[in-house]
């Protein structure tokens, strides 16, 4: 198989795929070296982003997967008329200490939440964003947990090496402060901030 043949026959893998393909499993798959194939993945995803079109081929959650382009997401979700998953504060929160902190239980996350802590986490397991990595060596046997693949791909990660650090964080807090900071005096619309909560 030439290189052309093989280029197209990864990109008609990796399409039809609806999980991230990992170059692995494909060179297992068509028996070839894996060098080669994540070569060739490679060079899809270059030709992709050159040609800054509505599709990019994406390394997320350790494999290959087609998205959109994100500046279309607007269009597509009108034109899908489909809801986008909004995550609560609570979920928000509970997501990131488990991320950044995992393995956790569910003692860690309240401890730093402050609060009950026991209904997101049923939800985040539902959708599959964590899950249970076993049990705790302590008195009680906690559960512990920690984010799952879906988790990656949701967010457009590679891997958990890829999350913001917290300095980053701080500066994205900053920035939006100074963008969202109200005039002096405008007290209807911190009226309408509180009423939105």
């Amino acid at each position: 198989m030439d290189t052309t043949e093989l280029t197209s026959l990864l990109e008609a893998l990796v399409f039809v795929s609806d999980v991230p393909v990992q170059a692995d499993k494909l060179a297992e798959t068509l028996e070839l070296d894996k060098g080669v194939v994540r070569s060739r993945l490679e060079a899809l995803v270059e030709e992709y982003d050159r040609r800054d079109g509505g599709i990019r081929l994406v390394c997320v959650a350790g494999g290959y997967q087609f998205r959109t382009d994100a500046r279309w997401a607007d269009w597509i979700r009108r034109a899908n008329r489909n809801r986008p998953f909004r995550f609560s504060r609570a979920a928000l929160e509970c997501l990131a200490i488990i991320a950044y902190r995992q393995p956790v239980t569910r003692g860690d996350v309240e401890y730093l939440r402050g609060v009950d802590s026991g209904g997101v986490i049923k939800t985040l397991l539902d959708k599959r964003l964590i899950r249970i990595l076993g049990k705790k060596d302590v008195a009680g046997r906690p559960l512990i947990y920690g984010t799952t693949r879906e988790f990656l791909e949701v967010f457009g990660l590679h891997s958990l090496n890829d999350l913001p650090t917290l300095k980053e964080f701080s500066e994205l807090d900053l920035d939006l402060a100074d963008a969202t900071e109200a005039p002096a005096g405008d007290d209807e619309s911190a009226g309408e901030d509180d009423a939105a909560g």
